[in-house]
């Protein structure tokens, strides 16, 4: 017969004190979302149709390409978060953890090649 307390019982099992700190994340980034989507697809909008000049043009002004960049960085973040979240409940052991560091290299990559994208453009 085996006596545990309910602290042993619950020993690793509880809260990694992480929880609070990643819903305010989410929260902000989602907050943060709010405006800039449909900023994203009126940008979209206004260089939709135009021929491969006037979309080079359009989005070598200032405004538009810094709010490209601004929602690139949030949407791709929210994103890694939201992966995270679902890797550390689904993948365990050596996996998950090379799989979080597949997640966030590519996350940051896609930033950097995009916010380079965008600066080739805007320059």
């Amino acid at each position: 017969m085996r006596y545990l307390t309910d602290r042993k019982r619950a020993s690793g099992l509880g809260s990694g004190r992480e929880g609070t700190h990643h819903h305010w994340q989410m929260m902000v980034s989602s907050i943060l979302l709010l405006p800039l989507v449909p900023i994203l697809v009126m940008l979209f909008g206004g260089a939709l149709g135009g021929s491969h000049e006037e979309v080079v043009a359009y989005f070598s002004r200032p405004i538009p390409a810094i709010l490209m960049g601004l929602a690139l960085i949030v949407i791709v973040v929210h994103l890694m978060r939201e992966a995270h979240a679902a890797i550390e409940d689904y993948v365990h052991g050596t996996a998950g953890k090379l799989t979080l560091i597949a997640t966030t290299a590519f996350s940051y990559t896609i930033i950097a090649a995009g916010l380079f994208a965008i600066a080739r453009i805007a320059l």
